[in-house]
């Protein structure tokens, strides 16, 4: 499986199977244009910053909603959360994505505004890949992104959402602050892509920082 970040909340994971983009951004964002081709698109929700699914090449197989998604032997599934600590008064619903592949499964934790509690992360089960959203204001803190980190416990944390030189004026924090005093080992990833194998997984939870 390799992933790739693309800035924001979306990445694009090709597996054998197929491949996914999570949360497309739309032109606003500027991040540098790369081409996404999909043969799966999951949008968390409907902000501009995380739906433009139009930008996505290939007549991708679309998914917005909660419960079970098959599409050429990916099986994903959705489970509701909230995109602020105020049960969705304030910025709405989003969704968390689990993507299984190649043995390994990936949670995509979209715009989550709110710690989620034990039953929930029950409910996630055993997480391989943790994309996880730590720049705050928007989505959870920086801290409350490395508690929730910890309580997940998955073999790796890829940190997203987070303030970068491309979108500086945003009122959400650089990843420095999530990995500051973080108790797991941080690899930086020089590159946008990272390649995992279900026989390669560290043996303990660790955070891979890929490069824009």
């Amino acid at each position: 499986m390799e992933i790739e970040y693309n800035g924001h909340s979306c990445f694009t994971i090709k597996t054998s199977l197929g491949t996914i983009v999570t949360d497309p951004f739309g032109e606003e964002i500027p991040y540098p244009v790369r081409e996404l081709r999909a043969d799966i698109v999951t949008v968390s929700h409907e902000h501009f910053d995380h739906n433009a699914v139009s930008r996505v090449k290939g007549s991708p197989y679309v998914i917005k909603t909660v419960g079970e998604h098959k599409h050429n032997g990916i099986l994903i599934r959705g489970f509701q959360a909230f995109h602020d600590k105020n049960k969705g008064s304030q910025r709405g619903q989003t969704v968390i994505f689990i993507i299984g592949a190649e043995n390994l499964k990936v949670c995509h934790l979209g715009d989550l505004g709110e710690l989620l509690d034990e039953s929930q992360i029950k409910m996630l089960g055993d997480i391989d890949i943790l994309l996880i959203p730590v720049g705050g204001f928007f989505t959870i803190e920086p801290e409350e992104a490395k508690i929730l980190a910890e309580k997940i416990k998955p073999r790796i944390v890829i940190p997203m959402h987070y303030k970068t030189d491309y979108i500086k004026d945003w009122n959400i924090k650089p990843v420095e602050e999530f990995l500051r005093g973080i108790s797991f080992p941080v690899k930086r990833i020089n590159s946008s892509k990272v390649t995992i194998n279900e026989e390669d997984r560290p043996l303990s939870t660790e955070v891979y920082l890929l490069k824009i």
